[in-house]
């Protein structure tokens, strides 16, 4: 034991009394390995910041309370959007002598009084912001602390009001605290398994790249091993000594991944991506799995440098790689995705239980080892397809004689890149195949419609006044406000009670002929309008409803039907409604057609409906709505994919540096030969692009397979988005060309006469 720890000393003194050389090669592996520790870091911190976001939801979210106490608060949510924000707004006003104040503020706000958050006061302050001033001309009186938001670059406010308890008070709702306890259910099978996919596809390639790492100078600590065999070192001790300098590396690149990690941490407060940001302070990694990460990596590192080494035969005269030319075998390196699939196959249909952690590990371990098979085929691939290349210029041949004599090397820098590419395609199939069942389509659903609602009892004068504004804002085509209630006939069928003047009607159905006191019975084709005399029961709810007989002089007219979604309505002019008993102020709803490729006619609709009032509320029509865990789910999978991204850009720039460091001799000597500058260039460029065209092509049978066996777990039939497909698999090779290119300045600095150099 006193041996290897000599031995493990000694390696560790080659590496600081190296010189140069050594201090670059250990600079490179700490750089790359810390790149993958930063990455890793910042996952096993999603869980933290996951549950800071949704603890500061849950502590301003309200609860309603049916019976007033000293603390009641009475309010309206004002969920809105101003440009690519969304809008989280409450409008409070105190019921109670000591009303309940929510977390962020020192007090509730007065009348005409708003507290705003640091992102939302800051665009108020920007000429951008004229738009969101004009809706929100309120006296700021404070600024919501970060324990009520959801995040630094969240728009939010709390706007006072004396309003709540007179007209508005069927649109109010009374709480006694702020304050709510999530809904922990649990996720269905589909997005276990969405999820299990998106964690292995980010994750394997950094392992990849963090093994790649710790292998930097590999040929220059081979002749060193040579040297101290020449000395009296056995094998054995050659090997110890080469794992302490891949020891050191690792520790080093961990400091390295702290400092990254930890910078880059600071950062994180000025993004935004998609609405969704986090404080640096959420940004903690979880103590068990940063100490898997302390501790891992280390004992990871020195594994694949004696995995390494297994093949190398270091002599006192020198190293010699595989001492007789033997071919890759196939059947080993198809063994992990065979394998995989052997433990995805029998989860078909079920997909991974929620129920049975056992499936779950099971169909992970299955992902896991399918995406290995990406790695594992591109090494054999690659010396296949070199080995039968011939002919072509020089650089042509420069790089393909590069690539015979090193594969394996070759391979190791674009294996990374193929499994995310591989797991990106597995998932974009999975999340194409299965995205319908967490879309709710509103079929009649337009969206060149804008709906304002107005939950209060308009008049029809108020009606009229709302409709005219809208109409005035530019870029609205037409606008029509009406008083909605309910029709229900006596088998109990409800049909939309549409309120309004003959100009409303016949923009909300088309009627052609209109006169005060007219009955309308709508239909859609191919649904039966009400016939005259059909009794039914009108109103605005139960408690102030009516039955009424439709009259003989109804009149039925087509319809295209209402964009909400009804096939039927019943429409009354305004003296009708007064024969039918209805109330003259009814809740009020407005239509608006507008122009929707000016990108901010729905901020000027907004901003007109609030100068009327800020709790009149405002949604755009939509065709479609995704399920909220759906949507997180895939916003976080994609904020990650950006993060991998970066990290395999960057990771492979600090490679493939390193493999031009290792080769500036030949470099320099092919230049003092008079081979030109732009022909090597070249020879690096297609030595990238051969293993990265084959590395591309496993990454999409690979993905394809894999998506299809995981969309028939997921009880889905298999499809296939080729299109969505090539487009991933485009950004890929986009990345290792830029990447390539970056490095050719470097190429060019190493073909200089002083490269020659040796000892």
């Amino acid at each position: 034991m006193r041996r290897w720890v000599r031995e493990f000393g000694l390696g560790i003194r080659l590496v600081v009394t190296g010189g140069r050389p050594s201090w670059t090669r250990l600079g490179l592996t700490a750089v790359g390995v810390g790149l993958g520790v930063a990455l890793l870091l910042l996952a096993a911190s999603v869980p933290g910041v996951l549950a800071h976001r949704h603890q500061r939801v849950d502590g301003r979210d309200v609860t309603s309370s049916n019976r007033p106490t000293d603390t009641s608060v009475r309010y309206v949510l004002l969920d809105g959007s101003f440009r690519d924000h969304s809008l989280y707004g409450v409008v409070v006003q105190p019921v109670g002598r000591h009303p309940s104040v929510p977390p962020g503020l020192s007090r509730l706000p007065g009348a005409g009084e708003m507290v705003v958050s640091p992102a939302m006061r800051a665009a108020l302050s920007t000429p951008d912001g004229a738009q969101l001033r004009a809706r929100y001309p309120y006296r700021i009186v404070g600024t919501i602390g970060d324990d009520g938001l959801a995040g630094p670059r969240e728009y939010a406010f709390y706007l006072g009001s004396d309003e709540l308890d007179g007209r508005w008070q069927q649109s109010t709702q009374t709480l006694d605290r702020w304050g709510a306890p999530r809904n922990a259910n649990r996720l269905d099978p589909t997005l276990v398994l969405v999820l299990l996919l998106g964690v292995v596809a980010l994750l394997m390639p950094v392992a990849v790249f963090v093994a790649t790492a710790v292998r930097f100078g590999s040929e220059a600590r081979d002749r060193q091993q040579a040297a101290l065999r020449l000395i009296g070192a056995d094998r054995w001790a050659t090997r110890r000594i080469a794992a302490a300098e891949a020891l050191l590396g690792a520790l080093l690149g961990l400091v390295v991944g702290v400092g990254f990690f930890l910078a880059g941490r600071q950062l994180v407060g000025l993004v935004s991506v998609m609405g969704i940001s986090a404080f640096p302070g959420d940004v903690v990694p979880d103590p068990v799995l940063a100490a898997l990460i302390a501790l891992g990596l280390p004992v990871a590192a020195v594994l694949v440098t004696l995995v390494a080494l297994r093949r190398v035969t270091v002599e006192p005269l020198g190293v010699v790689r595989r001492s007789t030319a033997r071919r890759r075998r196939l059947w080993w390196r198809l063994a992990p995705p065979v394998i995989g699939l052997a433990l995805l196959v029998p989860l078909i249909g079920k997909g991974p239980s929620t129920s049975g952690q056992s499936d779950t590990t099971r169909a992970g371990l299955g992902i896991a080892l399918v995406l290995a098979g990406a790695a594992t085929l591109l090494p054999w691939l690659v010396e296949r397809a070199v080995s039968r290349l011939r002919g072509g210029g020089v650089a042509r041949l420069l790089a393909v004689r590069r690539l015979q004599t090193d594969t394996g090397g070759t391979a190791r820098v674009v294996s990374g890149i193929t499994i995310a590419v591989a797991g990106a395609i597995a998932l974009q199939t999975l999340f194409a195949g299965v995205d319908h069942r967490y879309e709710k389509v509103s079929v009649h659903e337009s969206p060149v419609h804008a709906i304002v609602t107005v939950d209060a009892p308009f008049s029809t004068a108020d009606r009229a006044d709302l409709a005219s504004r809208l109409g005035a804002v530019r870029g609205v085509a037409q606008a029509y406000a009406f008083g909605t209630g309910f029709a229900e006939t006596a088998t109990g069928d409800a049909v939309p009670l549409v309120v309004g003047d003959c100009a409303t009607l016949r923009g909300y159905a088309g009627v052609a002929r209109c006169a005060d006191g007219d009955v309308f019975s709508a239909a859609t084709a191919g649904t039966p309008p009400l016939p005259a005399g059909t009794r039914v029961t009108l109103g605005v709810d139960r408690e102030q409803a009516n039955r009424w007989h439709l009259p003989a002089s109804t009149v039925g007219v087509p319809w295209q039907g209402d964009p909400g979604g009804a096939s039927r309505a019943v429409l009354l002019t305004p003296r009708a409604a007064a024969a039918a008993g209805l109330p003259n102020s009814l809740p009020t709803t407005a239509y608006v057609r507008a122009d929707h490729a000016d990108d901010v006619v729905d901020d000027r609709i907004r901003t007109a409906a609030a100068r009327i009032s800020p709790l009149i509320g405002v949604q755009p029509m939509v065709s479609s709505s995704i399920d909220a865990r759906f949507g997180a789910i895939r916003t976080g999978l994609l904020l990650g994919s950006i993060a991998v991204l970066i990290v395999i850009g960057a990771s492979l720039l600090v490679t493939v540096l390193e493999q031009v460091r290792a080769r500036r001799r030949p470099l320099a000597v092919l230049a003092a030969f008079g081979t030109r500058r732009g022909t090597i260039g070249r020879s690096v460029l297609w030595q990238t692009a051969i293993p990265v065209v084959l590395g591309l092509g496993v990454a999409l049978l690979v993905g394809a397979v894999l998506g299809g066996v995981l969309l028939r777990m997921s009880g889905q039939p298999m499809s296939f988005d080729w299109t969505g497909a090539l487009g991933i698999a485009g950004a890929g090779a986009a990345v290792v060309l830029l990447v390539t290119a970056l490095s050719l300045p470097a190429v060019g600095r190493m073909m200089r006469p002083e490269a020659m150099r040796t000892e």
